[in-house]
């Protein structure tokens, strides 16, 4: 038998890449190619966190080993370093056991970290939490400029409202270390030789509606009373978790902050920024081939897996 692969099924929220990858795990099967998937979508590594993750319930997974979901707690911070270990030991785990592994989710930079060599600054906790309070009183805009005098380059890469990645990039600048900003190195080396990347792509024009009717479905399905249960287990608290988008728009209101129609329509906006930002990430990938899962079948599955060696 040829030596495992590393695949990556990658893409925008609401492309397909969850049947996709399940087709190609049943693909290479029948090929003979055991496989097992690990998650890349930082919220489906929360515990609970299900309707509003889409993640794949239990049953429906086709008897496929699935790795890295439900790892954390609701007031757990995800972090893209821990995430980076965790993810390519379970590669390295499931290549053990003469599989291939599939990589499958949205979050670029996680995807990322697994996929090419490149090791991120290191951590300083107290520098942090004195960053994190300035955040706190004083927004994100005063540490935005600073972060933009000190280093332009990573201030173009980063969202001035997103105060934890603003943060960030302070941290590792205060301790004498170029900041990634979030970006790709720029001559990514691939981690394992033998890797493989699957991009699921839908037109504009089709995904928008997908999206919209996708954030319905979840107030349909009950993301409210999933929220409603997830505070007694502090998701409120959690940095990261408390922030997801349809989880903050629901805690909203719950509150009473935010209206049903409302909280549904900040979701169903930030779900196609988001979309737009997963596309822009993922069109760097220049080793990646692009596919329209809706129209994928088996048979070309089975090609692409024959090049697999």
């Amino acid at each position: 038998m040829t030596a495992p692969v590393l695949w990556a099924v990658v893409g925008a929220t609401g492309t397909g890449k969850t049947g996709l990858s399940l087709d190609l795990a049943e693909t290479l099967a029948a090929r003979g190619r055991p496989a097992e998937i690990v998650n890349a979508d930082a919220m489906q590594l929360y515990s609970g966190m299900d309707i509003g993750t889409a993640k794949l319930p239990s049953a429906e997974r086709r008897g496929i080993p699935h790795h890295l979901f439900d790892a954390l707690e609701v007031t757990d911070e995800a972090a893209v370093a821990w995430y980076q270990d965790a993810a390519r030991a379970a590669v390295r785990d499931i290549h053990g056991r003469g599989a291939d592994a599939i990589l499958v989710g949205g979050s670029g930079l996680y995807v990322s970290s697994v996929l090419w060599d490149f090791r991120f600054p290191p951590r300083d906790a107290q520098l942090r939490a004195r960053l994190e309070t300035e955040l706190e009183e004083h927004g994100p805009g005063a540490l935005f400029a600073r972060l933009r005098e000190a280093d332009p380059a990573a201030a173009e890469r980063i969202d001035p409202r997103n105060g934890r990645r603003v943060v960030r990039a302070l941290e590792v600048l205060t301790q004498g270390e170029r900041t990634h900003g979030g970006a790709l190195p720029s001559a990514p080396e691939l981690w394992h030789p033998s890797t493989r990347i699957l991009a699921t792509s839908v037109p504009r024009d089709d995904l928008v509606p997908l999206l919209d009717a996708r954030v319905d479905r979840m107030w349909a399905d009950g993301l409210v009373d999933e929220v409603e249960g997830l505070r007694s287990a502090g998701l409120e608290r959690g940095v990261t978790a408390g922030r997801a988008i349809g989880y903050a728009q629901a805690l909203a209101q719950l509150r009473g902050e935010l209206t049903r129609d409302e909280a549904v329509a900040e979701t169903q906006a930030l779900t196609r920024r988001y979309a737009r930002r997963q596309v822009s990430w993922f069109r760097r990938y220049d080793e990646a081939e692009w596919l329209d899962a809706r129209t994928t079948d088996a048979a070309q599955l089975a090609s692409l897996a024959g090049g697999a060696a």
